[in-house]
């Protein structure tokens, strides 16, 4: 529980250490901001670059998802169609074969 409680500490110290950082920049103030917003501007681009780099790679996994269920859809409708001609050929056989007085194994009954 008091690992919980680090995380906030870490951030005030993070901000003091920026601070501190800057105060004791060998720069004017100036030459400091434009430093600044320089790097806000690269960290700006690089979460552009991986913000598209996350998406791009989100779009091919629900591509592939979508191809796997298509897949599946039609193994599955594949299956069901040979279950269904196959019960209508057993269905068939039998239906002829019913009353002819012969036995599954070719005796008379």
């Amino acid at each position: 529980m008091a690992e919980d409680n680090k995380f906030p500490y870490f951030l005030l110290g993070l901000g003091v250490g920026f601070v501190a950082g800057i105060l004791a920049a060998p720069r004017s103030g100036e030459e400091t901001m434009h430093y600044i917003k320089e790097k806000a501007v690269e960290g700006k681009d690089y979460l552009m670059r991986q913000q598209e780099t996350l998406k791009e790679g989100a779009q091919a996994a629900v591509e592939k998802g979508k191809d796997a269920v298509l897949r599946q859809k039609e193994q599955i409708a594949a299956a069901y169609e040979a279950g269904r001609q196959a019960y209508r050929e057993s269905v068939s056989g039998n239906a002829s074969g019913i009353g002819d007085g012969v036995a599954g194994d070719g005796e008379s009954i």
